[in-house]
C-alpha cells in the first residue's frame, strides 16, 4: 500500500507524526524546511529532524503558536 501525503511548501509550521525504528508513533512539531520524495526536514523544538518518508504515517499544516503569556508579578 503507498501512502501519499500532501505537504505544504517548505516555510509553514506542520505536524508530522511517523513510526520510529521501534515501532512506536512520535509527532515532530515546527517548520518545514524541506520535503522530497525521500524524506522530510522538520526544525522543532527538539533540534531539526529527517524524517524518511517512508515512515509518515500522517501529516499537515498547522496554525502559528499562540503568543506568550504575560508573566504575572509575585505577590
Amino acid at each position: 500500500m503507498v501512502r501519499r501525503i500532501t505537504l505544504p511548501p517548505p516555510g509553514r509550521r506542520v505536524v508530522v507524526r511517523y513510526l520510529l525504528p521501534s515501532g512506536q508513533a512520535t509527532d515532530a512539531l515546527g517548520m518545514l524546511l524541506s520535503a522530497d520524495s525521500a524524506t522530510l526536514v522538520v526544525d522543532g523544538k527538539r533540534g531539526v529532524e529527517t524524517i524518511a518518508v517512508a515512515d509518515v504515517l500522517a501529516a499537515k499544516e498547522v496554525p502559528p503558536p499562540p503568543p506568550p503569556r504575560p508573566r504575572q508579578a509575585a505577590t
